[in-house]
């Protein structure tokens, strides 16, 4: 039995699948609608799909390292019983292998990147999608390709991580040093690396504040202004990381650290997960229930 582009799209409509999917399934039951249908609900695309709108405001941030590649990526689901699963961490670990392989310049690219013997990226979400019940998604991720070493943390399971690409031979020293910044980086989350990053607007702005400030507490101009260089020099401390006092013994900048293990930081990422997303999520629960009153 033949079929129709319009055929297809009332397939789509009837089970949320995508129309590739769709027009597979119709070539596969030739023709027949229901039984079409049947057989997405059978391979698990239209329990796939109609879970896609949902809001996936779990789930953890993972790091993977391979020789000097690190990736860091934050996977999504609906509920902490399943971003706690062994299954979701491995999902996780799958497709940061993934990311190594196929290079990928955002999500998007992602998804159409093969995982060995099950697909596409996004056929084995729909795969897993299928069998734990809940949408999962993949959120973002960094990779860094490293002249030195890679250094991660995953901090309380996932609820945070880090990433550090390090110039710099991977010694003993070394790598403690990589250790305990990451461990930095997770305590005070820096807005910047190095101060030489923070843009002349951010900083034009931070020292009328500052001044501003000063001004408030009774202080003349000319003394307000004199005031602003001492405590924009707080502000690089609080907010680039190799100028802050290291957590561990503050009387040692993260600076003096990175000369002790004889290496610097080429690049570094953090991703807090669940970052907007939860509140994203109550947001949309709150516009519901008020639909649901009227």
């Amino acid at each position: 039995m033949a079929f129709t582009a319009k055929d297809v799209m009332a397939l789509r409509a009837r089970t949320d699948a995508g129309v590739m999917d769709c027009k597979k399934a119709l070539t596969d039951a030739d023709g027949d609608m229901d039984k079409a249908a049947d057989l997405l609900r059978e391979r698990g695309i239209a329990k796939a799909a109609k879970k896609a709108s949902r809001i996936a405001a779990e789930g953890i941030v993972a790091s993977y390292v391979e020789g000097n590649v690190g990736v860091l990526l934050e996977i999504n689901c609906e509920s902490d019983f399943v971003a706690k699963n062994p299954q979701f961490a491995e999902i996780a670990n799958v497709i940061a292998k993934v990311i190594v392989a196929c290079d990928p310049a955002d999500v998007d690219a992602l998804l159409a990147c093969e995982v060995p013997g099950e697909g596409s990226v996004e056929d084995y979400l729909k795969s897993k999608i299928a069998v734990i019940g809940e949408k999962i998604a993949v959120r973002r991720f960094t990779k860094y390709v490293s002249n030195g070493f890679i250094a991660t943390y995953i901090h309380l399971g996932g609820k945070l991580g880090v990433m550090l690409d390090m110039n710099g031979e991977n010694t003993e020293e070394a790598a403690a040093v990589a250790h305990d910044i990451t461990l930095q980086v997770a305590f005070t989350k820096p807005t910047y690396l190095t101060k030489d990053q923070v843009s002349e607007e951010a900083l034009e702005k931070e020292k009328a504040v500052l001044k501003q400030q000063a001004i408030n507490e009774g202080k003349p101009e000319a003394i307000a202004e004199k005031m602003v260089m001492g405590r924009i020099k707080k502000y690089y401390e609080e907010n680039c990381l190799v100028e802050q006092a290291f957590i561990k013994d503050d009387s040692v900048k993260i600076a003096d650290l990175l000369k002790k293990g004889n290496v610097t930081i080429a690049n570094c990422v953090f991703y807090v997960m669940g970052e907007a997303l939860k509140r994203r999520a109550k947001t949309l629960a709150k516009k519901l229930q008020s639909k649901l009153r009227l």
